[in-house]
């Protein structure tokens, strides 16, 4: 059943005019009137609703029964991510979120191939939030990973990050994930192509973030931190 994420509250028995994205993707579908789609608000709630009227830059549907179904891990995960150039970055977001990222932190580093800043930034994070949002209806989830805003790496590495367990993907670490201990909260810390530089690692490392290798081998950018999510998921997520 196609599944849409709508910015409206969902509410049973009741007419919604869809937005006009939304509307456009019914369209291409070719959804006809009597048709049942799903509908989610991102805050964790989905709702069926038939499709009443079909017009050219408009559609609406009737609501049916509003229900809560919890798709979210068990595993509480923020990556922070710096941004990597052209499809790579929307690859990272949409199969992090695939599974089950909460949050997600874009931030500028050295090596950093795009430079982004004011409304060039703005619209950047609004494209990566709609990666996460087609994401989330693709995959099922009914809440909408944030994509924060875009930042420096070094006004990032100063903030406050009260999370037990923060880890830092780097080929000169030491540490396994098959010699983690188990925990609920965790945060990834992956760099863009050629990596985070020796002093952006040793700035993480001074305020708590640990060097993580994944193996003999060199991953992409692209790969890294998806390669980690899913490691760190078999280990204490619902994978």
């Amino acid at each position: 059943m196609p599944r849409f994420y709508i910015d409206t509250p969902l509410v049973d028995n009741m007419p919604i005019d869809l937005p006009e994205a939304v509307c456009r993707h019914v369209q291409v579908l070719r959804l006809q009137p009597g048709d049942i789609i799903t509908l989610f608000d991102g805050n964790g709630h989905e709702i069926d609703a038939v499709l009443a009227d079909i017009a050219k830059k408009r559609a609406t549907v009737l609501t049916q029964s509003i229900r809560q179904t919890d798709r979210e891990s068990p595993l509480n995960t923020t990556l922070v991510q710096a941004v990597s150039s052209g499809d790579r970055m929307d690859y990272t977001l949409q199969k992090a979120v695939e599974l089950g990222v909460t949050t997600i932190i874009p931030v500028i580093s050295e090596r950093s191939v795009v430079r982004l800043q004011g409304e060039r930034a703005e619209k950047r994070i609004q494209h990566w939030q709609g990666i996460v949002i087609s994401a989330c209806e693709q995959c099922g989830r009914n809440t909408v990973p944030t994509v924060h805003a875009l930042q420096s790496f070094n006004d990032w590495v100063k903030q406050p990050k009260p999370i037990a367990l923060k880890l830092m993907l780097s080929p000169q670490g030491s540490g396994r994930v098959r010699d983690l201990q188990p925990v609920t909260e965790i945060a990834l810390l992956a760099g863009p192509e050629g990596g985070l530089t020796a002093a952006e690692e040793a700035a993480a490392m001074n305020v708590g973030w640990q060097p993580l290798k994944l193996g003999p081998r060199i991953l992409r950018t692209e790969t890294a931190a998806v390669a980690t999510i899913a490691a760190l998921q078999a280990l204490w997520g619902d994978v």
